[in-house]
């Protein structure tokens, strides 16, 4: 963890680098910084994945409308500082990703940061952390 999950109209993908954005909000991750400065998410752990809708309806469909949903699911424990920082410069960097083409398209955005305190289940099983953790 932190994963953030992108899903996006297929609409888009023409007129855009998903896998550039991609890169660019795992380097955006990396780059928080606690109120110590310490590194706000572990390397090995970050992830951020983007799926097309197989099918969508955006608005009154009468338009090729376009969307884009970001989900970022972090551990708890950041203090809001931190959530608040670090969900501001997701958006800039997905709005700075998406900017030439919001001149020529209607496309809407949203990003939307969840903790995972109390979850029900949460297993790992990964050979990555310790990769990073020298």
């Amino acid at each position: 963890m932190p994963h953030l999950v992108i899903l996006y109209t297929p609409n888009i993908e023409a007129q855009t680098d998903m896998p550039a954005l991609c890169r660019t909000l795992a380097d955006t991750m990396l780059a928080q910084r606690d109120e110590a400065g310490k590194q706000v998410f572990p390397t090995g752990g970050t992830r951020v994945l983007a799926y097309p809708a197989a099918h969508y309806a955006v608005a009154d469909g009468r338009d090729d409308y376009a969307f884009v949903y970001l989900n970022l699911r972090m551990a708890g424990g950041r203090t809001g500082a931190v959530k608040k920082a670090t969900g501001d410069a997701l958006l800039a960097s997905v709005k700075s990703h998406f900017d030439p083409i919001f001149s020529k398209r209607h496309l809407g955005i949203t990003l939307q940061i969840d903790e995972g305190a109390g979850q029900v289940y949460d297993g790992k099983h990964s050979n990555l952390h310790p990769l990073f953790n020298k």
